[in-house]
């Protein structure tokens, strides 16, 4: 067997592996499936350029998520907002919901997707990566203390806007 041939059936497993966790992860990160797909895809395209910087294989799931982090966070590096006319600015009406968004999956999506990525980012390790808070503090470079508290107050703050969500569309719902 070629050096190439090895090389192949070790990504090959990688991505046979891990492709799902990292899909899931990603949407939980950016809300995008297409952007998703994007990045799940230049995470292993870096991956395979990198394979052989891999020594140990029980990493490996911590090196992907590390991988399309940063992946993640390269997409605003190459994006140039695009500068728009305050007076082109059409408010939309957010008191009608979208179907997708009336779910609730779809709220649980927002309420995520509003939790600073301070809380955000060890949240969605633990919950969709299945990180436990040494492995978070490890990939994040902070303490394990600190990621405790940061998943703590993630979930409290998450907890407070599903209940304020609640709250919000009970008020909606009552007679007069």
């Amino acid at each position: 067997m070629t050096k190439t041939d090895d090389k192949k059936l070790r990504f090959d497993a990688l991505a046979t592996a891990y492709s799902t966790d990292l899909f899931r992860y990603a949407v939980w990160m950016c809300g995008n499936q297409t952007l998703a797909k994007d990045l799940v895809q230049e995470t292993f395209l870096r991956a395979w350029r990198a394979l052989d910087s891999l020594k140990d294989e029980k990493a490996a799931k911590g090196w992907l998520f590390t991988i399309i982090r940063r992946e993640y966070a390269r997409t605003f590096e190459r994006k140039v907002p695009p500068l728009v006319d305050v007076d082109d600015v059409v408010v939309v009406d957010e008191t009608n919901m979208l179907p997708e968004t009336d779910s609730e999956l779809g709220i649980l999506r927002e309420a995520v997707a509003k939790l600073p990525r301070k809380y955000r980012e060890p949240l969605l390790l633990q919950v969709i990566g299945g990180y436990s808070c040494k492995e978070i503090s490890e990939q994040l470079g902070v303490s394990r203390s600190a990621v405790m508290t940061q998943l703590f107050r993630a979930r409290e703050k998450l907890k407070d806007a599903l209940v304020d969500d609640v709250m919000r569309d009970d008020k909606v719902h009552e007679l007069p």
